[in-house]
């Protein structure tokens, strides 16, 4: 009966408030305990089925009027007019690392088509050159295939071992000294090309005398050339040390490249076997001239696929981090990205030599109108073309597995994107660096090859001459893929990720120098592009 009357009770005020009587007046505050008892299941059940309550229903309405302070409640801040959820859109996803893809695939197909034409080539050349001193020993080709084999032979094959030895030596020397090696390497292409150009020369005899010249001529190039780069040479220098330091964190790194040189040394030597048989064969020249440009793709691709097996293994350690499977890269360099590498062993070379002429036109420039004229019709070709082609590429074909052309386009479109990072890539002389050892150590070659000839067999001194240049050139190379590896991805991983921990401050620095206008721009890039930079 109590509760009923205290049910009652609002229900009887609320009435007399609908007849507009006054409300009565509030009780006073006081202490009231509420104990709350949980009904039986029965009674809950019976309550239920009694008063059914009706289902949910949503109704869209205007938001309520916010209590004032006079009304006991809170001031809310009004709402917006024009109010726009922020969307926060996700960063783009990462570039896969793990393509499956084969980049380039006509240049595959053509290399491939090459070698397998160039084997069997090489295969019938030495076949027909063991055939004709076995089964015709006194015939006129057997016994000139003969003086070939014991004359020409060993000091070529001399000059290969040597080139083995050099390619290592430079690749250790620069990994240990590299900032002293900068300039050793420069200096010593002006110093032994010089010496074997003079050396050559005295042996008077037309042809060596022309070779001589040729190597005179190029060694004072060579020292213009270190001259004219004395003020990068610090940079440079400074770039091999931090460049060359991971390295040490990958177990056999190595070991691609001197696979690499091996199976060069096995070619080259069965390749001066097939030229031999190739000298009795109707035209000769024409013959020698085609297993030349064989050989020199071939050695190409063999260098570019241990400088992609190094540029995976140190992009990905730059990059994300990775403790990368060198034998897995290798893999990836001779199958997925070879296609890559042939058109790169293709095309850089001759952009490459396309670059080094136009800069030297390009410093004639105002001298003369003709000239002028080529000088600026050469830079600008060179400007198109180097952005689609360049040695850079290697550096995404073999993290991202892209395609020669477009790994071209992506990399230099990122050097775009840091202000000075262009001219400063164009001013790099890490190949340069490169190429001269290659060049210092065909030279050596030469110098042991050619006093060798002389000695023995005086009328064949310049032809093993030249192909000892040639051979000792191609195996130094193949054998600095790695350290130039290094080096390009240490420029095109900074210019992707310049917030990373593993760079320091010596591209920073540079890039602030050349904004300052305190280094010396190249001639690809004049002082104003520099500063707008």
């Amino acid at each position: 009966m109590g509760a009923a009357a205290d049910n009652a009770a609002p229900r009887q005020g609320e009435a007399e408030r609908g007849r507009g009587r006054a409300p009565a007046p509030a009780p006073e505050a006081r202490e009231v305990k509420v104990v709350v008892e949980e009904p039986p299941p029965a009674a809950v059940a019976r309550l239920q089925a009694q008063r059914a309550l009706p289902p949910l229903q949503v109704t869209t309405q205007a938001a309520p009027t916010p209590m004032t302070v006079a009304s006991g409640g809170v001031d809310q801040p009004p709402p917006l007019a024009n109010y726009q959820p922020v969307m926060q859109t996700p960063p783009p996803p990462l570039a896969s690392l793990n393509s499956r893809v084969y980049t380039n695939q006509i240049s595959l197909c053509l290399f491939l088509l090459h070698l397998a034409a160039a084997g069997l080539a090489v295969g019938f050349f030495v076949y027909r050159a063991v055939k004709d001193i076995v089964e015709n020993p006194r015939s006129h080709n057997a016994r000139r295939e003969q003086s070939l084999l014991r004359k020409w032979l060993p000091p070529v094959e001399g000059a290969v071992a040597l080139s083995i030895v050099l390619a290592f030596a430079w690749q250790k020397a620069v990994r240990a000294w590299p900032r002293a090696m900068v300039r050793v390497i420069l200096w010593s292409g002006f110093g032994v090309t010089l010496a074997v150009g003079s050396l050559l020369m005295c042996f008077s005899m037309p042809a060596t005398v022309g070779l001589g010249v040729a190597m005179v001529v190029f060694s004072i190039g060579t020292g213009l050339y270190a001259c004219w780069v004395t003020r990068r040479v610090g940079f440079t220098a400074r770039v091999f040390e931090k460049a060359v330091q991971p390295v040490d964190k990958f177990r056999g790194l190595n070991g691609p490249a001197y696979l690499m040189v091996a199976a060069g040394f096995v070619w080259i030597s069965v390749w001066c076997v097939a030229v031999i048989g190739a000298v009795n064969f109707p035209f000769p020249g024409l013959t020698i001239l085609a297993l030349v440009v064989s050989l020199a793709w071939t050695a190409e691709v063999m260098r570019n696929v241990a400088n992609l097996t190094a540029s995976r293994v140190i992009a990905l350690y730059y990059l994300r981090g990775m403790q990368s499977s060198v034998q897995f890269s290798f893999q990836r360099a001779l199958s997925y990205n070879l296609g890559s590498a042939c058109l790169g062993s293709l095309f850089v070379p001759t952009i490459e030599a396309l670059r080094i002429l136009a800069r030297g036109l390009n410093l004639l420039e105002g001298e003369d109108e003709f000239m002028f004229s080529c000088a600026h019709c050469c830079l600008n070709v060179m400007n198109a073309v180097f952005e689609y082609g360049n040695s850079w590429a290697f550096v995404h074909i073999a993290a991202y597995g892209r395609g020669f052309v477009q790994a071209s386009r992506s990399t230099w479109l990122q050097f775009e994107r840091l202000p000075g990072m262009p001219a400063l890539a164009d001013a790099d002389i890490t190949s340069s660096v490169c190429f001269l050892t290659g060049v210092t150590s065909g030279a050596l070659c030469v110098a042991l090859a050619g006093s060798w000839t002389f000695v023995t067999h005086k009328h064949y001194t310049a032809t093993v001459s030249l192909m000892a240049f040639y051979v000792g050139y191609l195996m130094t190379r193949i054998g600095m893929a790695l350290p130039q590896a290094c080096v390009g991805c240490y420029y095109v991983c900074y210019a992707e990720n310049p917030g990373s921990r593993l760079f320091d401050k010596t591209i920073p620095d540079r890039l602030g120098k050349m904004q300052e206008d305190v280094v010396a721009p190249t001639p690809r890039f004049p002082h104003q592009h520099v500063g707008a930079a």
